[in-house]
Order: structure tokens, then C-alpha cells, then sequence
């Protein structure tokens, strides 16, 4: 009872300060019924700010994204800047459309100016790029982009970047943590009603302009696109760089080319997602382009599918698959500099890397550890990421790869080959790498934490039938790597098979990335690589599974 008790007292305190008349309401609602159970779920702690920021359930209470909570992140890191020398400093402040994306970045902004920093609003909602672009662009010291990128409609988010434009990593992450934990009531933190900066148009403009040392003035850009912007922010911005560099205008897909935060024709607007592509393979069934392409929500990822002889007559293309080819197109176009992954990205771009003559170098999971890469030309993330001018956005790029694969499509038609062409040669030359994914979304997120103890208590002695010749603890950090959550097998034999399993930062999922390398003579033997490789991994999925107890 005691325990109750308490419960009903930390919301009705939350409750009294509440800016939002929304969640308020719902949290008034919950105190008034007594629903311990969801009160408990809101209150057992608070929604930890991390590498990734926050990001959770929009909702009352310090579990879940609200106003109160975003209020308290942009008063911590106030504090922080200014702990750093940096009072005074610009901070520029991004949203997408999801919903209270707006309020967010205006709480966010008038607790800058509260805090006598200088404050600078995007001018709408726009893609997670431009906010990082424009970090740089403007001497900010800082910058926040309000989104949840691909989770789902229910989620928002609050991603931090520093003053060189890319993500925060430790020790910022905590330094920024601990002040938030210093802020004891809302009516601490000043939030004057006025005195940011509403940007204007000009810096989505200088954005564009930027876009321009993406593509080789002259090459071909013939090919025809069929574009979803997956109910997301990304459609205007990818129209306007379309035009800009000559490519035929993208077909759209109607029903997701505008915003709109309820995501109704998804189940998750995350283009990897099942059935997320469904209404842009209908399309191209329609119009028959010669690529598909799309953008999660917040446009900071890209997607492609090409036509198949599969059912539907397309298929995605894997993120290891366009990061090889943007790597492959970058090399022709004599890129120089370093090109990065993260582990869990397929070791083909090393392979490129290293017949190119170009530099290589293996990071964590996230763009925050490959946007820091010394001399960076080229990164990328088997989840759709990919960094293709890091001098303008040290970050993910959903509009610039996509400019790049549709000026590599267009060379290649008019050779008349295709994407798929060029990844048979990529096979031929460096040995069929391929690539998959077990991921397992969960509610309970205890589900996770026992798979991964199961796993390192009684580690897997072969997979697939191959015995597992190496295992390392990532926790315990390597020669060339940090510590993190996760573990790595490399088995026995020719295939240089690999498993990488590691909880998700960003949402509730266990995720295993395998890989194998079957080497190839000729091209006849493609097909017969393809299921061979495909026979290897989904043994190996199937004896995971057991070994973690899923």
C-alpha cells in the first residue's frame, strides 16, 4: 500500500507541472482510476539519455517521450554546452513531422535562449540531413533533430550532435546525462516565450547547393525512379535535387509521399520492414522504372530494389548490397581517402578498400563512431546508411545516396547493364559475399537480455555444422575497438562465415548479422552460389536460435 501510495504522489508531482495539456489529461486520467500497473510502467525510472539520445513511447511520465522530459534533456545540455566553454554558442534545432515533433524543438529552442545560448529553428519539418548539414554550415556548437527515424507511430526521438556536426559518443553522453539529473523542477528552467531564430528557406538551399559535390558534373542521369518517401519528410527535398541535377522527375507514391505521423499504410515505416514496400513494387509494376527508391521517415536512410524474376518482379537490395555499389561507383570516380563500416556490415567493402588502394577502417555499430573516422571519404551501415559526402553531412544521407545511386544507375544504362550487373562483377571479383539478418522484436526487452546471457554462459560450439573457431566477447573491447554490447563467432572452412549479435540501440530487437563468402570462378556459377550461400546462413539462423533459448 505504501508502495501505491508513493506511485499516486510522483505522478500527481509530475502531474503538477505538466506543460502539455495532453499528456497531462492522460496522466490525470490514470491517478483518477488508480491504474497502478500503468503508472508503474511510466514511473519506474526515467527514460535513460544515451549515444542515441532518447527516444520511447510518447506518453506521461518520465518513461515516455513527452514535453516535461524533453524540457529537462534540452536543460541538461544547456548546462553541458556551457559547461564546455561554449555559452553563448549557436545550437540549431531540426523535426520531422512526427506528432509533438514541433513542440519539442520549440520547448527545445526557448530553453536554449533561457539558458543564453543562441537558438535556430529549421524553418518546417524536414530530413534528419539538412539539421546535420546545417550544424556546419553555421558554426553551431550543437545541434538537436526531433525524430524517431523508422520506429514506430506511437515513438519520438531527440538525437544530440556536436559542434563538428556528428552524433554525440561517450563521455559527452553521460556528461550530458548527469546534468539533465541536476534539473529538479520544470519551474527551474527558464523558457521565454520568444528571442530564437526561425531559419528561413536559405539553409535548405545551401543544403542543395552542397549536393552538387556529390555527382560528376557531365555523367549521365537518365534513369527513371519510382519514389516513396514512406509517409516521412523527405519527398520536397528529393523532388528539388532531382530537378537540380538534370534526373528525370521521380514517380511518386501517392499514398506515402506526404507526412503524416499515424504512418497508415505501414505497419512500420521502416523500408527493411515486410510489406513496407508493398505500394512502391505496385507502382513500379505501374510505371516500370528502372530503380525503386525510398527514404525512411526522417530521410536519413535509403533503399533500393531493382527489378527481379522474383514474385513481384522486384527486389530490395540488401544495405550491404548499395554500400558495396556506392563504394564500387565512388572508386570509379577516384575517390580517395579512408572508406568505413560498421562491424556488422559485410567485409566486402574492405575487399574494395583494399584492391582500390584506398584506406579502411572498421568502427562500432552507429554513425557516431563512423562520422569520426580520420580522413573519412566514404561510410556506411548495413542498415540503409550510407555517407557519401562527409566534408557537407557527417552523418547518414538518405537524399545524397540516393543522388549517387541514380547517377550510378544512369551510367550504367547507358552501357546497358544494371545495379545487378555490377554486383555480379563486385562477386566475381572479391568472392559472393552474402548476407542476413535474425532479428527478433520483443515486448519484453528481459527477452534480450537473456538471449545475450545464454549466449555468453553457454556459447554455440558450431553453427551450421561448422565449428565455431573463434568467439569474442565484445564487452571486453578488442585492439581496435571500444567495448561494446555484443558478440562475434567466426566458424570453420572456405566461407569465412561470421555471426555479430547485438541488442538494437534505437528500438526493441535482438539482431544477428551473418555473413558468408562463397567463392566464385565464373559467372555460371552465381545462381548456384546464391543458394548455397543462402542454405549456409538460414542453418546458421536455425541453430542460433536454439543456442539463445528463441
Amino acid at each position: 500500500m505504501q508502495e501505491q501510495d508513493d506511485l499516486i504522489t510522483r505522478a500527481r508531482a509530475w502531474l503538477a507541472e505538466d506543460p502539455d495539456p495532453e499528456t497531462a489529461q492522460e496522466l490525470a486520467g490514470l491517478v483518477e482510476a488508480g491504474d497502478t500497473a500503468e503508472l508503474a510502467a511510466r514511473f519506474s525510472g526515467t527514460l535513460q539519455f544515451g549515444t542515441a539520445g532518447l527516444r520511447g513511447e510518447i506518453g506521461a511520465g518520465p518513461m515516455r517521450m513527452n514535453r516535461s522530459v524533453v524540457i529537462r534533456a534540452a536543460a541538461g545540455l544547456a548546462a553541458y554546452l556551457k559547461a564546455q566553454g561554449h555559452a553563448g554558442g549557436l545550437v540549431v534545432i531540426g523535426y520531422d513531422a512526427r506528432h509533438k515533433s514541433a513542440d519539442f524543438a520549440r520547448d527545445t529552442a526557448a530553453v536554449m535562449t533561457g539558458a543564453g545560448l543562441r537558438a535556430a529553428v529549421l524553418p518546417r519539418p524536414l530530413p534528419t540531413p539538412v539539421l546535420a548539414y546545417a550544424i556546419r554550415h553555421l558554426g553551431a556548437v550543437a545541434g538537436v533533430e526531433v525524430t524517431a527515424s523508422h520506429n514506430p507511430p506511437r515513438d519520438n526521438g531527440y538525437k544530440v550532435y556536436l559542434g563538428d556536426g556528428s552524433q554525440i559518443v561517450s563521455p559527452a553522453d553521460a556528461g550530458i546525462a548527469a546534468e539533465i539529473a541536476r534539473v529538479e523542477t520544470l519551474a527551474s528552467v527558464p523558457r521565454p516565450e520568444s528571442g530564437w531564430e526561425e531559419l528561413g528557406e536559405e539553409v535548405l538551399q545551401a543544403y542543395l547547393a552542397r549536393t552538387d559535390a556529390v555527382l560528376t558534373p557531365g555523367s549521365p542521369r537518365g534513369v527513371r525512379t519510382v519514389y516513396t518517401a514512406m509517409h516521412g519528410v523527405g519527398k520536397d527535398v528529393v523532388l528539388a535535387a532531382f530537378a537540380r541535377h538534370g534526373f528525370p522527375e521521380p514517380v511518386l507514391v501517392a499514398e506515402q509521399a506526404e507526412p503524416d505521423p499515424d504512418f497508415p499504410t505501414v505497419a512500420f515505416p521502416n523500408p527493411e520492414e515486410p510489406g513496407a514496400m508493398d505500394l512502391a513494387f505496385a507502382k513500379a509494376a505501374e510505371v516500370r522504372p528502372d530503380i525503386v527508391i525510398a527514404n525512411d521517415p526522417d530521410a536519413d536512410r535509403c533503399a533500393v530494389a531493382v527489378p527481379d524474376a522474383a514474385p513481384g518482379g522486384w527486389r530490395m537490395l540488401r544495405g550491404d548490397e548499395v554500400g558495396a555499389l556506392l563504394a564500387a561507383h565512388l572508386v570509379h570516380k577516384g575517390a580517395q581517402g579512408v572508406f568505413a563500416e560498421s562491424i556488422v556490415s559485410s567485409s566486402l567493402l574492405g575487399r574494395i578498400a583494399e584492391a582500390a588502394g584506398v584506406g579502411y577502417e572498421e568502427t562500432l555499430t552507429g554513425f557516431k563512431w563512423i562520422a569520426r573516422v580520420d580522413g573519412l571519404r566514404y561510410g556506411y551501415e548495413e542498415a540503409l546508411g550510407y555517407c557519401v559526402d562527409p566534408e557537407g553531412v557527417r552523418d547518414k544521407d538518405g537524399i545524397t545516396a540516393a543522388l549517387l545511386v541514380a547517377e550510378l544507375a544512369s551510367e550504367l544504362k547507358e552501357q546497358g547493364r544494371t545495379l545487378t550487373d555490377l554486383l555480379d562483377d563486385l562477386a566475381m571479383a572479391h568472392g559472393l559475399h552474402h548476407t542476413d539478418q535474425l532479428s527478433v522484436r520483443v515486448e519484453d526487452l528481459s527477452v534480450i537480455a537473456n538471449a545475450m546471457a545464454q549466449l555468453r554462459a553457454q556459447p554455440p560450439a558450431s553453427l551450421a555444422g561448422l565449428r565455431v573457431v573463434s568467439a569474442e566477447d565484445l564487452n571486453r573491447g578488442t585492439d581496435t575497438l571500444p567495448p561494446t554490447d555484443g558478440l562475434r563467432y567466426h566458424l570453420e572452412g572456405d566461407y569465412k562465415a561470421r555471426v555479430i549479435c547485438r541488442p538494437s540501440g534505437t528500438e526493441p530487437k535482438l539482431k544477428c548479422y551473418l555473413e558468408v563468402v562463397v567463392p566464385v570462378a565464373e559467372a555460371s556459377d552465381l545462381a548456384a552460389a546464391r543458394v548455397r550461400g543462402q542454405e549456409v546462413l538460414d542453418a546458421v539462423k536455425k541453430d542460433l536460435s536454439a543456442a539463445m533459448g528463441l
